[in-house]
Parts: structure tokens; sequence; C-alpha cells
């Protein structure tokens, strides 16, 4: 069967990734996961934090879900050989209500496993899943935050600290500038309810550089 063009692009995108993980500087930090980590520009904003800024690569690769990331785990971490991996995968499995959640966190389980067997000094930084804001969504993705509401991003965000405490790594929620008082993403900061605009990534932005430069 023919792939789609938006996976083909994706594709391109980790054959580049393999192509700049050759001249890339080891051992230093690694962003991964999907469209909400491809689209973070942390990469761009450290490096203008000047000479002493820490290294950091932005990995994301959107639209793509736990099983997704499980192959390509070479090209997005291993290459790379980072100290430290942000991670945050699975939320478009999240959006998908033939997915149950206990499969979605069994795949997430193989990935930091994976990586702890490549990597047995990596510390991994595993994020909570940001919030989506329903009310201040455009008509045509309101159909998907139904089935990814709060509550079941919440319930995920639980199941991914269990998790990080079950590897003995860090679940980190960095979420307090994007959340509104009730619980939604800020309205100012979402582009269509779901992504994130550059003003809230730079909202977050200094709260996960206090964990990099742990």
């Amino acid at each position: 069967m023919e792939k789609e063009p938006w996976r083909l692009e994706k594709e391109k995108m980790v054959e580049d990734f393999r192509v700049k993980n050759q001249t890339a500087v080891k051992c230093q930090t690694v962003f991964a996961g999907s469209s909400l980590m491809e689209m973070f520009p942390v990469e761009e904003w450290t490096k203008e934090m000047g000479p002493d800024a820490p290294i950091v690569y932005n990995r994301g690769v959107g639209g793509y879900r736990t099983s997704d990331l499980l192959p390509i785990l070479d090209a997005c971490v291993f290459e790379l050989e980072p100290g430290k991996v942000f991670i945050n995968i699975g939320t478009n499995d999240l959006s998908d209500a033939d997915v149950p959640m206990e499969e979605i966190m069994d795949r997430y389980d193989q990935i930091i496993t994976k990586i702890e067997e490549k990597l047995p000094e990596v510390q991994i930084y595993m994020m909570a899943y940001y919030p989506v804001n329903y009310e201040a969504a455009a008509d045509w993705m309101k159909p998907c935050l139904r089935i990814r509401t709060n509550e079941k991003i919440s319930r995920a965000n639980g199941l991914v600290e269990q998790l990080a405490k079950k590897h003995g790594q860090k679940f980190i929620n960095v979420n307090a500038s994007l959340t509104d008082e009730q619980g939604r993403l800020k309205a100012e900061y979402t582009i269509e309810g779901m992504h994130i605009k550059p003003e809230g990534y730079r909202a977050i932005f200094d709260d996960v550089m206090n964990y990099v430069r742990e």
C-alpha cells in the first residue's frame, strides 16, 4: 500500500537525522517524541543563549506514535550517545479510541527499556503530556479532543509517572505555565486546541532548561 505523503516526509526527516548525527557532539541532551516535541524550538533557542549554553538536539517526529518511535531509536537517540534524554511520546496513541492505555504504556516501557539497555548511564526525563483545550479548539480538531481529553491525559500522566518510578528515571511536569484555572491548555497558547504556539513553549523553556542543566 502506498504511504501517505506526511509519512514519507517524516521518514525523510529521520534520514536527515542520521546524517546530522554523524557530526553531532556526543554525551549531550536529546529531545525525542512526536509533534509536540518536534515543534518545540528548544534546539534553536538554546543556541541563542551563547557559547556557554548546553548543547541539545531535537529529534521529535510529528505524527509518530510509540510504535513508530521504537524502530527508529537509533536515529532519534542512540547515535547521539546522549547523557540525557527528554521524551514525550504517546499523545497520538491517546488520540485513538481503539488503542488501550495499557498497550500505550507497554510500548512506552519498551522504549525506556531499550534506551537503558543501549545507554546504561543515561538519565531519562519522561515529560508529562501537555493539556488540551476543547473550548478553544478549531471545529475540525474537536472530534479528536473528544477522545484525547484532559481527563484521559491526566490518567496517562499518572501511568507515565509510575513507569518512571519503575525504571528509576525522572517524571517531570512543566505544565503549570501552560495551564489555565480549569486545567486546560491556555487558549492564548494553542494553535487549534492541541498544538502549542511558540509563546507557549517560551513559557516552559526556562523550566525545561533547569532540568537540562542538572
